[in-house]
């Protein structure tokens, strides 16, 4: 007998059967439970090009409606499970659409090239970051690349262009220790509140600006958010030093000294031997051209066109593996073909309705190939 949630056989477009069953595949690290089947022979059954790739950083299931390895879809088509907004859609969307293309014969001017891979979640330093660094990439000749982007809950399509560089920084208070009876001077807990009060009133004054005619969408602003305070062993023991965390999204419309000099102002303002270390600095503000007279830019809008979809330029406000790309002086589109869908990537009940996803296909469908026809610049190989 049929589970619920599960289509007769028959009675679901194929491409989606294959997305559901991608889906069911756990791929949650460290400890991915993959059953008989591992992902990658779902691009190997389709001769596809390979790297193998992987997904994390996933919210908790008590949460959900269904499993979210389950792949349940509702009676209005929804699919609900982790991945099907990042990035197990596209995953098998760009599979899909190159399978029809295959078997309709068609001849492109540029090969394609479809890679899937590691560590995008966990920040791509084992990933994309090394691999742009290597001969392998670099014979592969790449002119330019798509790579994912957003859920968009209107009925236009939302494309990243650039991405704001994450900083994760510690900053270190030390200060006189003693006992908590007592009045001590230039304690480490003082230096934390001065450099909290200063990255706090700083992300106050973003907030503000987020909504204003300067600055529309969140990638136009500069995030802080305190994650991690540490320090003190007891009670009654003023500690000798504190610690506190941030993580910065920094718009590559900043500049990026002058933004260090600020965060060393505020260390000296905060007191003696206040000191910072990073554990990511990403310093990299390469953007990919939106003009119509770039070949890219004009192929990618013009097949967009042609399917009467509605464009909306963004700075992307997290990180992807596009910034590596970008990185190496090749242009990058951040594009997830999902509109009319509200953005749950990470979150509880993350879902994909059927008909988006399928349209999705055809959308890649158009897209590779104008992508593939741009002509050769002078400069390429």
């Amino acid at each position: 007998s049929r589970s619920e949630g599960e289509s007769s056989p028959g009675g679901e477009d194929p491409s989606v059967s294959l997305f559901r069953h991608y889906l069911r595949l756990k791929t949650v690290h460290p400890e991915p439970d993959y059953g008989e089947t591992h992902p990658a022979l779902v691009a190997v059954s389709f001769n596809m090009p390979l790297m193998q790739g992987c997904q994390t950083h996933f919210s908790s299931g008590e949460h959900w409606k269904y499993d979210a390895f389950s792949a349940f879809k509702d009676a209005e088509g929804n699919i609900y499970a982790r991945g099907t907004q990042d990035m197990k859609c596209v995953t098998i969307q760009y599979i899909e659409a190159i399978r029809r293309l295959k078997s309709e014969g068609r001849k492109l001017m540029r090969t394609v090239h479809l890679m899937f891979v590691p560590d995008e979640e966990v920040g791509g330093h084992k990933g994309m970051e090394t691999f742009v660094n290597h001969p392998e990439f670099k014979n592969l000749n790449i002119g330019f690349a798509l790579d994912e982007g957003l859920a968009n809950p209107s009925e236009a399509f939302t494309v990243f262009y650039g991405e704001r560089n994450p900083w994760w920084i510690t900053i270190h208070c030390p200060g006189s220790p003693g006992h908590g009876s007592r009045f001590v001077e230039n304690t480490a807990a003082e230096k934390l509140r001065q450099i909290i009060n200063s990255f706090l009133d700083f992300r106050e004054k973003e907030k503000h600006r987020l909504n204003t005619s300067e600055c529309f969408t969140l990638g136009d602003v500069t995030t802080v958010n305190m994650t991690m305070v540490k320090g003190g062993v007891a009670y009654n023991v003023i500690p000798a030093e504190m610690d506190v965390s941030f993580d910065l999204r920094i718009p590559p419309t900043v500049n990026l000294q002058e933004f260090e000099g600020q965060i060393q102002q505020w260390c000296k303002e905060a007191g003696e031997d206040v000191t910072y270390e990073f554990a990511q600095k990403h310093m990299n503000q390469n953007v990919t051209s939106t003009e119509e007279s770039d070949p890219w830019w004009s192929a990618f809008s013009a097949a967009c066109k042609e399917m009467n979809m509605t464009l909306e330029k963004e700075i992307f406000p997290a990180a992807t593996d596009s910034r590596f790309i970008r990185a190496v002086g090749i242009p990058a589109i951040g594009f997830s073909p999902m509109n009319r869908t509200p953005i749950l990537l990470h979150d509880h009940n993350e879902y994909l309705n059927e008909q988006v996803f399928l349209r999705g296909i055809s959308v890649y469908e158009k897209l590779i190939p104008a992508l593939a026809g741009v002509v050769a610049f002078p400069d390429e190989a």
